[in-house]
């Protein structure tokens, strides 16, 4: 019989190292399918861009705020029990995006002009029946979120948690960067089919992880700890009545909305204005390299400056991100021999983009954290991702609005000249987003002298 306390290398329990293994699993099937969610609702389902977008944004702001709720809920019933579930709801509804579509009325593959598509199902209201297959990936996804990040925490000490969670991290970027890069070889095999392909893979996935945690997950922690919905419920009163933190929550959503973009608008816009040869998997995967790379150089060299100074860095950085993958449609002539300028502008603003995460993301936790009551840090962490929230609704329904509005899909048109006619100006989609970050970079400054000149008043009230 096997001991749940059982140490593995290293020194930490059995159950640290498989529940990070299936994180990894989980990861890899996540963002395989969320690359190109918004192609595969439009080229696939038929939906409109606009459509697309709003239920991506919609998907993904969920994954964000139902961790605080599946969270406690986890702590009553237990780790494995919840990862049972989890891993349970999601190869359902993997499998499902991958066999929807071949249920649907009319669906097939069906020619636009030179260009043929597996669709067919446009006109088809049963796409609608997509909305409650992504349900089912977002509730098993939000036990995840909550469940692999607090296991780390239980099975480390506080000599081994550092070093824990850097191994969690590391999984979470593998993962990432692993799912992200099989669209675009599977594109060059079977074309547009791979939207409907890459399902199966994170349905595989997902099952490897289930049957990993069944198999092999167990832990000495219980179940029968936590916080109520009750109290959960208290502390979002106590969040959305703390004016300091209510506003920064605002103001960095600015910022996610931009870093949003990787996932809303980017994937069709290098589609539509490279060329299909496009590889939007590589491209996003630029993001997470540089994070990886540079997030501890950045913090130590931050590390004497305020978390407001570093993070408003960050801010100013992204209009500048989002102006260079603009400077892509401007530029004539290639660059770089066998390079687009779309390719290559796109590739520079991710990479600011990246710093600027760098300088806000870890700084932003920790600001958010002090701001806690003591015993309630955990609580109050979990609200801090309410700009994700926020941000993928908002920066997913923008992107959807822009496309339609500068860089239409090339299928509604009868002739290529047609389409370039409607996107020459393609470009300006990134001047909204320079603009957003711009604003959002003011309203920090702002905030933080706000701030500021009140907590040096209020010190002086207490020494006098």
């Amino acid at each position: 019989m096997n001991n749940p306390t059982q140490t593995a290398p290293k020194g930490f329990p059995k159950a640290f190292w498989v529940s990070n293994t299936v994180e990894l699993f989980e990861r890899m099937a996540y963002y395989a399918i969320f690359i190109v969610l918004t192609i595969y609702l439009s080229t696939i389902l038929g939906f409109s861009d606009f459509e697309a977008s709003m239920i991506s944004g919609l998907f993904s702001g969920a994954l964000y705020l139902l961790p605080i709720f599946t969270g406690a809920y986890a702590d009553k019933i237990g780790f494995r029990k919840s990862m049972l579930i989890a891993f349970s709801l999601l190869t359902i509804g993997y499998i499902g995006l991958g066999i929807f579509p071949n249920l649907l009325e009319s669906s097939g593959l069906v020619t636009y002009g030179e260009k043929t598509v597996f669709s067919g199902i446009q006109e088809s209201s049963q796409r609608w029946i997509i909305v409650p297959i992504l349900l089912t990936i977002v509730v098993g996804g939000s036990f995840i979120k909550s469940v692999i990040s607090a296991s780390v925490a239980k099975e480390t000490t506080e000599a081994t948690r550092a070093r824990g969670y850097s191994i969690f991290y590391m999984m979470v970027n593998i993962g990432a960067f692993t799912g992200k890069t099989l669209i675009d070889p599977l594109r060059g095999v079977v074309g547009e089919e791979a939207y409907i392909y890459i399902n199966f893979f994170s349905a595989t996935m997902t099952l490897i992880a289930l049957l990993a945690v069944y198999f092999l997950y167990k832990s000495a922690h219980t179940a029968g700890q936590g916080k109520s919905m009750k109290d959960i419920s208290a502390g979002f009163v106590r969040i959305l009545s703390n004016w300091r933190l209510l506003l920064l929550i605002l103001i960095v959503t600015g910022f996610w909305m931009v870093q949003q973009q990787l996932y809303a608008t980017m994937p069709k816009y290098v589609i539509r204005m490279a060329g299909e040869t496009a590889k939007p998997g590589w491209i996003a995967n630029v993001n997470p390299l540089i994070v990886v790379c540079c997030v501890s150089f950045i913090t130590r060299l931050m590390s004497k400056k305020s978390a407001i100074t570093s993070m408003n860095i960050g801010m100013f950085l992204i209009p500048i991100s989002a102006l260079l993958m603009a400077c892509g449609n401007l530029f004539n002539n290639e660059i770089i021999s066998g390079l687009s300028n779309i390719t290559l502008m796109m590739v520079a603003g991710i990479i600011v983009q990246a710093l600027a995460e760098c300088f806000i993301s870890p700084r932003y936790l920790e600001y958010f954290s002090l701001q806690a009551p003591k015993g309630e840090e955990g609580l109050y962490l979990g609200f801090s991702h309410l700009h994700s929230f926020l941000s993928s609704i908002l920066g997913f329904g923008l992107a959807g609005w822009l496309l339609t509005k500068y860089c239409p899909d090339p299928i509604l048109f009868e002739t290529h000249e047609a389409w370039a006619e409607a996107s020459v100006h393609a470009h300006y989609i990134w001047y909204y987003f320079a603009a957003i970050g711009l604003i959002a970079a003011f309203a920090l400054l702002i905030f933080a002298q706000v701030t500021k000149a009140i907590d040096k008043k209020k010190n002086l009230n207490v020494c006098n």
